[in-house]
């Protein structure tokens, strides 16, 4: 999980293929940056691609990330 207001990168998208397109259409894909918007018990409303998108507890959990290097 990243923190609320950090810009992290997708490291990988896990799941199965159907979901792992789904994420990947959404944005997803590895190397890209996102930004955690707002969290509410799981679910969360992230940032990608100049984009807003609310996802559930069970979607971001398939989604990998780490830290920006610098």
């Amino acid at each position: 999980m990243a923190d609320m207001g950090k810009e992290v990168t997708v490291a990988r998208v896990s799941g199965k293929l159907e979901v792992k397109r789904h994420l990947e259409d959404l944005g997803f894909v590895t190397g890209s940056k996102i930004t955690v918007v707002q969290s509410h018990d799981g679910d969360m409303i992230v940032k990608v691609k100049d984009a807003r998108l609310a996802i559930t507890r069970e979607m971001a959990s398939k989604i990998w990330v780490e830290e920006m290097k610098a």
